[in-house]
């Protein structure tokens, strides 16, 4: 029997992480990373992999119509190409348990353990 849901793989990047390209033609570029497209494996880094895209002039509904021409935007790079930037340095990513407290609704605690991200390089939280 197939399983028909997929399980998307695990990326340890997210949304608003300063990463450093590691490969590719943007080699050794720096940026805050816009999106994370998990099922593709792969990142939308803030001025790294630009491309120029041809639009065409729409005219459908008066002044909502988008002006024709060349854009410039971010194209996705895979998520093996990029490293977190940590200090003046980049770092892989480990995770680890903590113990934190949780509050109830009805304003009771309880002690359980939450998954934090770590730096490989330094051991500190990120």
């Amino acid at each position: 029997m197939a399983n028909s849901q997929k399980k998307s793989p695990k990326i340890s990047i997210k949304k608003g992480d300063t990463v450093k390209v590691i490969a590719g033609k943007d080699k050794g570029a720096e940026g805050k990373v816009i999106k994370v497209l998990r099922e593709e494996q792969r990142v939308i880094v803030e001025g790294v992999n630009r491309i120029k895209k041809h639009t065409k002039v729409v005219n459908q509904g008066g002044r909502a119509g988008n002006t024709g021409g060349i854009i410039t935007t971010e194209a996705p790079i895979h998520v093996s190409n990029v490293m977190l930037v940590e200090g003046d340095g980049v770092t892989r990513i480990a995770y680890k348990r903590v113990e934190v407290t949780k509050r109830r609704p009805d304003g009771s605690e309880y002690p359980s353990t939450r998954s934090v991200r770590i730096s490989r390089k330094t051991g500190k939280e990120i």
